[in-house]
Order: structure tokens, then C-alpha cells, then sequence
């Protein structure tokens, strides 16, 4: 055996074996909570409107309603959706932060121009007025002086990621990990929207996303901007990579394309609701006019590409969505369908600390883009590539 085959052999084993220990289960309750954020994120769901009964909701997934009570309460903890005695759950006034600078601007004259009002009434003069605010305004500032503390607040023991799954993150943490630096790379994998939301929430530094928009024919931008409005935020190029079916070897169901998936024997497993993944196949099913209830295996779920590869090679489902890599991973076919764009969001005040400058030195560097090729299925042509959003 030659040294190449050996080390390809040693890492498609480690691959296996780090999936297999590494990747947390997913809860249906955190499934069903996850569909509903999906949705308000989507704009499908409005500010007010009421989501479905827990007995209704119940039957639809097939589980108990308790289950759905307790997704319920997860959206409530997260400001997602308000519940009152008798009146159901509805999905939050505010859920997600909106841009209102000119209504609070509004609001502002108004206060002032109250406050004007009464001055002239008690008899001041405009220039009496104009002293007092001025006084008053430079008193407050003394006053904040005082309160707030001149130590700068404790340094972050973390830089939490929480976004879609790619085994690029994985050797991100390990080579910021052999720096210098002492804070660890937090790894959550919930789907792009649930990065997205993770920032506006404030629970993560900075996500990681790759979410196809129909209407612009775009990745990410468009997303960005609807969930985090009025944040200047930076998107940083990963790279691009290869999506498509992962299969068994030899492909004995002849997938080639999606009609194909409805065919009497295929059973496929899916990525979970607000995945990057999920948002791209959805999209072309209703392109394609194919029903997702006539797919068998539709609402089996995984939360990592390596979780769907995991699942046909173990023989408990045979054809999936997925990167190359993590097909290569395990020694499966992959029939490609499209190339996406995988992106970094960082938010311009965690852009600007000195651990994500660490981050961005590795992204940047040679040695990074080596291991990332080597992986199968990437393009780092433009990995590093820097666009600004700007509110």
C-alpha cells in the first residue's frame, strides 16, 4: 500500500469515527421549534398570527402534545411567540429586530416638542430653554460618567459559530486552536436560518450560511438583509462546494435526477427544516411540480451532511442531499447538481476583535485552503473574499 492510500484510508476512518461520537441528536421538539423559526424567518408566518393548536400540531408530527408544548415554550424563551390562557400561541409582535430609525425619530420631536410646550406655558424664554437643555444634557453625561465602570468588560472565553454544517468549520477550530490564541471556536450546527437568527438573538459571534434565494436567484445576501437589518456585517467566502445526491456505490437506484426520487424503492433522508440544504431542495420541488409527501423518507431528518452519508452507508436509507465531501468521507457515489457559495457572517464589532482577525489570517492562508481542496468537492478560488453589507 502505498503512503497516499494509507493516509486516505486512516482519514476516511477518522471521518467515520468523528461523526459517529461528535454529532448531537436532535429532539423532535427542537425539530418542530425549528420549522416554526424557519417560517417566521421566511416571512411566512406574520408578527400576530396565531400558530396552529398543540393537538393539531401534534397529530401533524406524530408525536405527543407535550412534545409540541414544550417547542412551544423554547419559542417563547427565545421571544419568538407570546401564549395566553385561552387565546392559543401567536408568533411574537417583534420577533426578529427591525429597522425604525424614522419612527424614532418621531417619537423624539414629539417628547421635545412637549417639553417645549410646557416651558413656554410656565413663561420661559427660548433662550432660557435652550440653556436648560443644554445644562441638563451635560449633567446626565456627568452622571453616566460616574456609573458606568472604567474597566473594560471581561475578554469572551469563547467565539461561538452556530450556522449550517461543513466540514470546513471543523478544521477551522482545529487550526485556530494551534494559535496562540486562547479562546476556543465554539461549533453549533442548526441550519443557516438558525445562524442567522443566532446573531440577531445575540447567542453567536458569528454564523455560517449558504441559503439559495429564489427570487433574486442569489446566495445569503438577500437573507442578511431581512434578519439583520441595520447591521453593518461582513460576509466572508469559505468556499465554493459541490452539492448533490449521495448514494450507495454503484447508484443501484439510478437517481440521476429529482423525478427520480419518487421511484418505488427509494428512500431518502433529508436535511433538517432551515438548513441551507432543505432551502435549495424545496426550492427546486416546486420548480420540478413534485410533491415532497410522495419522496418516502421526507421527515426523516438529519442536522449534518455527514449524518445523511452516515445513514445510506449504514443501509438505513439510500439516497440523500449532500456535499462530495462527506460522501468521500465514507466511500459513497455523488451525482452532482449545483455548486453553492458557503459564507461566514460577522457582525462588524466581532469583526473587529483580535480573535476573529486570527480567524480570518488562517482562512486566508495556504495551509487552509490545502486542507480544504484536499477534502474533494471544494473550490477555494475566492476563499477569503471579503463583501460588506451595509445598513
Amino acid at each position: 500500500m502505498t503512503l497516499f492510500c494509507f493516509l486516505k484510508t486512516l482519514c476516511y476512518h477518522c471521518a467515520r469515527t468523528i461523526s459517529t461520537m461528535s454529532q448531537p441528536s436532535t429532539h423532535l421538539y427542537e425539530q418542530i421549534a425549528e420549522s416554526i423559526r424557519v417560517r417566521i424567518a421566511l416571512g411566512e408566518l406574520a408578527p400576530g398570527e396565531q400558530l396552529p393548536t398543540v393537538r393539531a400540531l401534534a397529530q401533524q408530527w406524530g408525536c405527543t402534545t407535550s412534545t409540541v408544548s414544550r417547542a412551544y415554550a423554547m419559542l417563547a424563551e427565545e421571544g419568538l411567540a407570546t401564549g395566553q390562557q385561552g387565546s392559543g400561541t401567536r408568533v411574537a409582535e417583534n420577533p426578529l429586530p427591525q429597522r425604525q430609525p424614522m419612527l424614532h425619530w418621531a417619537r423624539l420631536l414629539n417628547q421635545a416638542e412637549r417639553f417645549i410646550l410646557d416651558a413656554v406655558t410656565q413663561g420661559h424664554e427660548p433662550a432660557q430653554i435652550q440653556t436648560a437643555v443644554s445644562v441638563a444634557l451635560a449633567r446626565w453625561q456627568t452622571l453616566q460618567q460616574s456609573i458606568i465602570p472604567t474597566t473594560p468588560p471581561p475578554p469572551p472565553t469563547q467565539l461561538r459559530f452556530v450556522g449550517s454544517h461543513d466540514l470546513t468549520m471543523d478544521l477551522l477550530a482545529r487550526l485556530l486552536s494551534e494559535t496562540n490564541t486562547t479562546i476556543p471556536l465554539d461549533l453549533k450546527f442548526q441550519g443557516s436560518l438558525g445562524g442567522l437568527i443566532a446573531l440577531a438573538r445575540g447567542t453567536a459571534e458569528l454564523a455560517g450560511i449558504h441559503l439559495y434565494d429564489q427570487v433574486t436567484d442569489s446566495y445569503n445576501r438577500p437573507f442578511v438583509e431581512r434578519i439583520l437589518p441595520g447591521k453593518r456585517t461582513a460576509l466572508v467566502t469559505l468556499a465554493y462546494r459541490d452539492m448533490g445526491f449521495i448514494l450507495p456505490p454503484g447508484n443501484p437506484q439510478q437517481i440521476t435526477s429529482l423525478p427520480n426520487l419518487t421511484k418505488p424503492g427509494v428512500k431518502w433522508v433529508n436535511r433538517q427544516a432551515g438548513s441551507g440544504t432543505r432551502v435549495w431542495l424545496d426550492v427546486q420541488l416546486r420548480r420540478n411540480e413534485i410533491d415532497a409527501a410522495t419522496i418516502a423518507g421526507y421527515t426523516d431528518e438529519k442536522t449534518t451532511h455527514l449524518q445523511v452519508a452516515q445513514a445510506i452507508e449504514s443501509g438505513a436509507a439510500n439516497a440523500g442531499l449532500g456535499i462530495h465531501a462527506a460522501a468521500a468521507a465514507y466511500g459513497l457515489d455523488f451525482v452532482p447538481l449545483t455548486q453553492e457559495i458557503y459564507q461566514l457572517v460577522i457582525p462588524e464589532r466581532v469583526w473587529e476583535t483580535a480573535v476573529c482577525q486570527s480567524l480570518i489570517t488562517i482562512i486566508n492562508s495556504d495551509a487552509f485552503k490545502t486542507s480544504v481542496n484536499a477534502l474533494g468537492g471544494y473550490d477555494t478560488t475566492t476563499t477569503g473574499e471579503l463583501f460588506w453589507i451595509e445598513p
